[in-house]
C-alpha cells in the first residue's frame, strides 16, 4: 500500500507528518511512500532528504491524494480536501470527532476509514502512539520560553554589583503533560515554580520535579477518566478562587494548562485575577483554542491589559518547533501504522477488537465508530489519596493480616528445615554438618537482610545477586586459613570476585538515583 503526506494548508501549520526517519521505518513494514513537494520544508526537511530514503516526491496535490492508499496528515481535512479524497482510503490525523461532527459526516458519505490521532486511548500499551502527550509536552515548553520572551527579567535569582535580583515567580495551573513540562523548564531555568491541580494524587510528581504543591484544603475527587480532570463542584471552585486570588499578586507567570474533554476550557484566571497582578506580570493561556482558562485571552493573541499584564493566547505551540514536533508527531504515526500492520506485509488491518486500534478508528466501512465503548481496562487507576477513613482501616486490617500469614509461613518453614537438618545430621559426617549449617543459616540471614530492601533503593536483580555474592563471601572467609593451598586460593578469589560484584551493584545503583537528582 502506499502512504501518502500531503502539505499542511492550514495557516501558520509548519509540521509535518512523515519525516525521513519515519519513513523509513514505514518502509521495513512494506510500504511504499510519497509526499507532496516541499511539505517538510517548515519543518525543516528539504525534498533532498526524503529522496535520498527513498521517498517519492509529488508536486501535484491532487495526484497524490488521488494515487495514496494511507493518507498520514497533523491537522484535518479542509473542505477542498475532503474534495480531492477517494473512497476507502484510510486518513490518519488529528480530528477531534466532539467538535468537527460535520467533518465525520463528510469523510461517512465518501466512505472513508479515519484513526484519530486525538482518541489514543491512554493506556500503558498505546503510550508510544500518544500524539496529544508529545505535543502537549512541547506546548508545556515552548510556553515558558514564550512566557521568557515576552517578561523582560531573568528567571534565576541573581547578586551582581548593582544589586540583589530576585528570582521569578511561576504558576502553574494543571499538572498534566504540558503542566509538568512547564513545571520542569520554568525550574530549570531558575524560577521558583508553584503549581496548582484538582487532582491531589499529582502532588508527588509535582513536588519530584522540584516545585511547590498549592494544596487545598477541601476534600475532592476530581479524577476523570483517562488521568483527564472532570468538572468540579461550586464550592471547590470557591475555594480554588480564594487560593488564587492569594497567588496573583505576588506571582511574575501564569501558565494555565486546564482542560476537560469534550468541554469547553474552564475559566479559572478570570478578569479579577488579572487586574491583581504586577504590571509586567505574563499569563501564557494553554486552554485557549478551547475557550481558555483565562477570562481575558484572544485565542492566537498576545494582549497587554490596562495594568500592563501580558495574555499569550497562541495556538500554535507545537507548530513553533516545527522540527522537533514533527519529529514525534511522524513517530506516534509510525507506530501506529506498526500496530495496524500485523504481518509486516505493506497492508494493514483495522483490527476493531483492538482496544487501542478500536478507541482511535472514527469511522470504518462506511460507520461512524464515535464514540468508542469503555475500556475493558481503566486507563488510568484512580488514587487511593482521598479513600475515606473506613478504607483505610480496611487497609491496615488486611496489612496487618498479610504479616500474620507471612511470620506463620516463616515459622513453618523454620521448623521444617529444623527437621530436615536433624534427619540429615543422623547420616552426614559432622565435617559436613558443620558447613552445610553455615550455608543454610547464610542463605536464610542473606534472605531475610536482601530480599526485603525497597526496589527504590536496590533494583530486583541486584537484591538477588548480592544476596548470593554474601552466601560465597561468608562461606569464602571460613575457608581462608585452610592447611591446603589450593582451597586458600579457591577461597581469596572467591572472596574478591564476590566483593566486586557487590561493591559493583551499590555504584549501579548509586548512579541510577542520581539520574533523578538534579546537578
Amino acid at each position: 500500500m502506499l502512504i501518502g503526506c500531503p502539505q499542511e494548508i492550514i495557516n501558520g501549520e509548519k509540521r509535518v507528518a512523515l519525516t525521513p526517519s519515519s519513513s523509513i521505518e514505514l518502509q521495513k513494514l512494506g510500504f511504499k511512500c510519497q509526499l507532496q513537494s516541499k511539505a517538510g520544508l517548515n519543518s525543516q526537511y528539504s525534498d533532498e532528504e526524503y529522496k535520498i530514503v527513498g521517498v517519492k516526491i509529488i508536486k501535484s496535490q491532487k495526484l497524490l491524494w488521488q494515487t495514496s492508499d494511507i493518507i498520514i496528515k497533523v491537522r484535518g481535512p479542509e473542505k477542498e480536501e475532503l474534495n480531492l479524497m477517494k473512497a476507502h482510503t484510510t486518513l490518519i490525523a488529528f480530528i477531534w470527532p466532539a467538535q468537527n461532527k460535520k467533518i465525520l459526516n463528510e469523510l461517512k458519505k465518501k466512505n472513508i476509514n479515519v484513526i484519530a490521532m486525538d482518541m489514543i486511548p491512554r493506556i500503558s500499551r498505546a503510550q508510544k502512539m500518544d500524539a496529544l502527550s508529545s505535543m502537549a509536552n512541547i506546548a508545556g515548553y515552548r510556553a515558558v520560553i514564550e512566557a521568557g520572551n515576552n517578561f523582560g527579567k531573568f528567571f534565576t535569582g541573581q547578586i551582581t554589583a548593582a544589586g540583589k535580583v530576585p528570582p521569578a515567580k511561576v504558576l502553574v495551573i494543571g499538572a498534566g503533560v504540558a503542566g509538568l513540562a512547564a513545571i520542569g523548564t520554568a525550574q530549570s531555568l531558575g524560577a521558583i515554580v508553584r503549581s496548582f491541580d484538582v487532582r491531589p494524587e499529582v502532588a508527588e510528581q509535582i513536588e519530584s520535579m522540584g516545585a511547590e504543591f498549592l494544596m487545598l484544603d477541601f476534600p475532592s475527587d476530581s479524577s476523570g477518566e483517562g488521568g483527564y480532570a472532570k468538572p468540579a463542584s461550586k464550592e471547590f471552585i470557591d475555594k480554588e478562587m480564594e487560593l488564587f486570588k492569594e497567588q496573583a499578586p505576588e506571582i511574575d507567570i501564569v501558565i494555565t494548562t486546564a482542560l476537560i474533554p469534550g468541554k469547553p476550557a474552564p475559566n479559572l484566571w478570570p478578569q479579577e485575577m488579572v487586574k491583581l497582578m504586577k504590571a509586567g506580570s505574563i499569563i501564557v493561556d494553554l486552554a485557549s483554542e478551547q475557550g481558555g482558562n483565562c477570562e481575558l485571552t484572544k485565542v492566537g493573541k498576545i494582549i497587554e491589559t490596562k495594568n500592563k499584564v501580558k495574555i499569550i493566547g497562541y495556538t500554535d505551540f507545537p507548530s513553533r518547533m516545527a522540527s522537533q514536533s514533527s519529529n514525534l508527531y511522524s513517530t506516534n504515526i509510525r507506530h501506529m501504522i506498526d500496530d495496524l500492520t500485523p504481518n509486516n506485509d505493506g497492508k494493514i488491518n483495522i483490527n476493531m477488537s483492538d482496544d487501542v486500534i478500536r478507541g482511535s478508528t472514527v469511522i470504518f466501512d462506511g460507520k461512524i465508530t464515535y464514540p468508542p465503548p469503555p475500556l475493558k481496562v481503566p486507563a488510568i487507576a484512580k488514587s487511593n489519596g482521598s479513600l475515606s477513613k473506613k478504607s483505610q482501616e480496611d487497609l491496615e486490617t488486611e496489612k496487618r493480616d498479610k504479616e500474620k500469614k507471612f511470620g506463620r509461613h516463616q515459622t513453618t518453614l523454620l521448623i521444617l528445615g529444623s527437621l530436615i537438618m536433624i534427619l540429615i545430621g543422623n547420616f552426614a559426617p559432622p565435617t559436613f554438618m558443620q558447613h552445610f549449617i553455615v550455608f543454610v543459616l547464610s542463605c536464610f540471614v542473606g534472605f531475610q537482610v536482601i530480599w526485603n530492601v525497597s526496589h527504590s533503593l536496590h533494583t530486583p536483580l541486584m537484591a538477588v545477586t548480592n544476596a548470593i555474592s554474601g552466601i560465597i563471601i561468608v562461606g569464602a572467609l571460613l575457608q581462608i586459613g585452610s592447611s591446603n593451598f589450593i582451597v586458600n586460593i579457591l577461597a581469596t578469589i572467591s572472596v574478591l570476585i564476590a566483593t566486586i560484584n557487590i561493591v559493583g551493584g551499590f555504584l549501579v545503583t548509586k548512579r541510577m538515583l542520581a539520574m533523578f537528582k538534579k546537578s
